[in-house]
Parts: structure tokens; sequence; C-alpha cells
């Protein structure tokens, strides 16, 4: 029974991940709820190799339907997973209590700003060409990788939210470029993990294959309707990490 949940809490985080990032809003309090005395790591550890099949997944998908700027995108993806390994690695060695009560705000600020540019991310308008781009986008997967390494919540949908706002893609394009970045930030977190031996593998690959469905569902919805759809998606999964997070900081 407890599979069975966790699996069902995979699908759904692969869903919501394939369209706008926000998985782990799903997954890892599922995975909390079900293993309560299971080490922290070990559950973090479960929700990166589920996550990285789905992200991986839904990179394909979006690369085979709508044009990606490798030349852009692939310095980019290396300079997410460094960012990733140096956060793991900071979080090592300090604590990362203090943005509990940070992040919320953040996110409040990105949800109004969004709301408030009606036509922020319907239209695929680049406004940096060549190597600006690259250098461009490689800050945003250095300092969102290290964010995902160091503390995690929400780091799809800060992808999405710096390429639509800095680079200005669309919401779709911003999304299908974003699971690159986040698949090689998955992978920088899972290789620790995994090295100090805090992964279930007969519980990931379940949810794994799990994620993959999800994952196929959501990318498949995301390219039928477009970035208007990606956009209103992007808006309710922000909604609920600012629920999420205002109440761990606050309330909790």
């Amino acid at each position: 029974m407890d599979l069975l949940i966790v699996s069902l809490a995979s699908l759904l985080a692969g869903f919501v991940d394939a369209i706008v990032g926000g998985g782990g809003l799903v997954l890892v309090p599922a995975l909390f709820a079900t293993f309560a005395h299971t080490h922290p790591a070990t559950l973090f550890g479960m929700n990166k190799s589920a996550g990285i099949c789905g992200t991986a997944f839904a990179a394909r998908q979006f690369a085979q339907r709508v044009e990606m700027r490798w030349a852009t995108l692939l310095p980019a993806a290396g300079a997410g997973f460094a960012g990733a390994f140096l956060g793991a690695w900071t979080v090592t060695r300090v604590s990362p209590d203090f943005l509990r009560r940070v992040l919320p705000l953040v996110l409040v600020a990105v949800l109004l700003y969004t709301l408030a540019r009606k036509e922020l991310g319907r239209h695929h308008a680049p406004r940096i060409q060549g190597r600006a781009e690259a250098w461009a986008a490689s800050a945003i997967g250095l300092a969102v990788g290290f964010y995902d390494g160091f503390f995690g919540p929400g780091t799809g949908s800060f992808f999405v939210f710096l390429f639509v706002r800095w680079l200005g893609y669309d919401f779709l394009h911003a999304s299908a470029s974003a699971k690159l970045l986040n698949t090689a930030t998955n992978l920088a977190a899972l290789i620790l993990f995994a090295a100090t031996g805090h992964v279930w593998w007969h519980y990931a690959a379940v949810l794994a294959a799990a994620n993959v469905v999800g994952s196929l569902a959501g990318t498949r919805l995301a390219l039928r309707h477009g970035a208007g759809f990606v956009r209103g998606f992007f808006i309710v999964v922000v909604g609920a990490l600012i629920l999420k997070t205002g109440y761990d900081a606050f309330l909790r």
C-alpha cells in the first residue's frame, strides 16, 4: 500500500513537473508522510531519482516539438549541474533554515509580477542573442542550480520565470528549456545522494516509471494547448507553492 500511494504521488508529480515544474510539491510531502521515520536524505534521494527520469523524458519530448537553443542551453545545463553540486556541498556546512521565511515572499513577488504583466510569456521573442544569451542562461543555471542543491522547492518554476522575464521566452519554450536544466541539477543531487547510500533503488525504479507516465501526459497537454495554458498552470503552481512554503515557514 505504501508503494501504491507514493507511486500515485510520483505520477502526479511527473505531470505537474512536465508542464511547469513544482513536482516536488506533490512527491516530497507524500514521501515524508508515508515514510515518517526514514532519514530525510533518503527521501530526497528517492524524489530526485524519480524526478530526473520525468524531467529527462519531458526534455526529450519537448525537444522533438519545440525549438531548443542548444548553443545556449547546453552551457547553462553544465552551469546548473555545477551550481547544484556546490549547493549540496554548502548545505552540509550551512543550514538553509533562513530561506524558509524568505522563499514565500519571493514567490509572492513572482506571482504578482506575472499577474500584473498580462502579456508576459505569451509570445516567444528572445531578447538576447549569441554568446550573451549563453552567458545569461548560464548565470540562471548556476544560481538556480545552487538553490536546488541547497534548498530546492520551486526550482522548476524559478527556471521558467527567469527564462521568460530575462531572456524573453514564452512560457512553452521556457518550460521546455527548464526541463533540460532541471535534469542537470537533479543529476548532480542524485549522484551525491547515491554516493552516500541515500537511495532505495527498489522503490526508486517504480517511482521513476510512474513519474515518466505522468511526464508524458503533462508534456502532451502543454504542447497541445501552448504558452497560454502553461502560463495559467504556472500561476496555479506558484500559488500552491506560496501556500505550502508559507505554512512551513510561519505556521508549522
